[in-house]
């Protein structure tokens, strides 16, 4: 009697029935996104696979079918995830990157797309990245004081081929005064309380200290407001990521700071999310 021949149809069906009986919604759509992940191919291929894969992408493919299955986040699990125009490595070293942080790097490119940028707090390096791929920058900089971040960055780096540099430091302590056209970031900006009620996919898997802003959530941004006065130079931006429950907050302390034209934009959800100023004039 002959053997089933393990195609990649059968694969990606075995990989549904698993997650299925884990629970994790729509199964058999997340069995082609993690297949499509490791794959290269497209979801739909799946369908057509006659042809046994290769046994270290089956084997790939169902370790992270046992991990999504297991609670992972999808981007976690096949250890890929999609920014912008870029597809990324993505693992537990930083965030998730996401959709609403994809705005952000657009906001940068309305005002900007020449001279010298910073990412602070680069996690998986999809801000930096991404500036690097869409802009005329002469230089774009992404600083982390994650040792763990900076590693995934930096295999994302080689992975985009992109002109990017990696230093480790704590928000703006690696930056050279007055040296850039532009700062952005991403920061922590959750309290410890927000923090604990969010779902397990998030809490359980993404690294806390990516997410916790301390006791007010404000405390990273509220240093980036202060710090990014020496880093940018005169008339230069800064766009910042932000909660939305304290985005009028947020403009209000970089008003104090001494930064213009501060204005807060909106997600595509509609949320106030993102803080874009000016650094003044003024020392």
């Amino acid at each position: 009697m002959r053997e089933a021949v393990l195609t990649s149809r059968l694969l990606v069906d075995d990989g549904a029935a698993v997650l299925a009986a884990a629970g994790t919604p729509s199964p058999r759509r997340e069995a082609r996104r993690i297949w499509a992940d490791l794959s290269g191919d497209g979801a739909a291929a799946a369908l057509l696979g006659t042809a046994p894969p290769p046994a270290s992408l089956a084997a790939a493919f169902q370790e992270a079918v046992r991990r999504r299955s297991a609670g992972a986040p999808l981007a976690y699990a096949s250890g890929r995830a999609g920014f912008r125009h870029l597809d990324l490595l993505c693992d537990a070293r930083a965030l998730i990157p996401r959709p609403e942080t994809e705005g952000l790097v657009a906001l940068v490119l309305e005002v900007m797309r020449t001279g010298r940028v910073a990412d602070v707090g680069t996690g998986s390096g999809c801000i930096a990245l991404s500036l690097a791929a869409e802009g005329s920058f002469s230089a774009v900089v992404g600083t982390d004081r994650s040792a763990a971040a900076l590693s995934l960055a930096e295999e994302n780096r080689r992975r985009c081929d992109a002109a990017v540099h990696l230093v480790r430091g704590d928000l703006c302590a690696p930056l050279r005064g007055g040296a850039f056209d532009a700062l952005v970031s991403n920061p922590p900006y959750l309290t410890g309380d927000e923090f604990a009620v969010l779902d397990p996919s998030v809490r359980e898997w993404e690294p806390r200290d990516a997410l916790v802003g301390g006791l007010d959530g404000l405390g990273p941004i509220t240093r980036l407001l202060d710090e990014a006065r020496a880093v940018v130079r005169a008339g230069g931006w800064m766009a910042l990521e932000v909660d939305c429950t304290r985005a009028a907050e947020c403009a209000a302390r970089a008003g104090a700071f001494g930064w213009t034209d501060v204005a807060i934009h909106s997600d595509l959800f509609g949320r106030e999310r993102y803080l874009l100023a000016r650094r003044s004039g003024l020392p």
